[in-house]
């Protein structure tokens, strides 16, 4: 790859640009990966939450609390957990404490459809990593992310490294 300014063009160019435009490629690229297997982004992340849950699975409350900390998910992911039970990926369960209509105290499972599926998706994410990374030594893209942390760190924003 050529680049398209100098080190010394490249100095004065805008971070904010740099890593929004960066941010869109990639969640684009990500994004549409995982529509090859009918997934939405939140899908995925719940899938993963749900299987890092073990046999216990998770509940709602905990697949947001893990996600809330490293993004704005919010109450948008609950449409998201419907079209995964809809569609038969998930199955809830009522706790011991918690009646059959109580959804928010459910726990979430992979059924044997969405753990075939996590399984198959998370396979093309690896794939798709090792195109996003081509051509970036292991430690240019560690100096990267301290750069951006520290940059986060400069300005008073959030992120789930704090």
């Amino acid at each position: 790859m050529e680049f398209s300014h100098s080190d010394t063009e490249l100095i004065r160019q805008p971070i904010g640009y740099w890593s929004w435009a960066a941010s869109k490629a990639v969640v684009t690229y990500i994004r549409e990966g995982l529509s090859e297997f009918g997934l939405s982004q939140p899908q995925w992340w719940t899938l993963n939450q749900v299987h890092d849950g073990g046999e216990d699975g998770r509940t709602r409350a905990e697949v947001r609390a893990v996600l809330q900390g490293y993004l704005d998910v919010g109450a948008a992911l609950e449409p998201e957990i419907d079209a995964l039970l809809d569609r038969g990926l998930l199955t809830a369960t009522a706790t011991a404490t918690a009646t059959a209509t109580d959804t928010a105290a459910q726990r979430l499972h992979l059924t044997p459809e969405g753990s075939a599926l996590r399984a198959r998706a998370a396979e093309r994410q690896v794939g798709m990593r090792a195109r996003i990374h081509d051509g970036i030594p292991e430690e240019d893209y560690v100096a990267t992310l301290k750069v951006l942390q520290r940059m986060i760190h400069n300005t008073g924003g959030q992120a789930w490294h704090h």
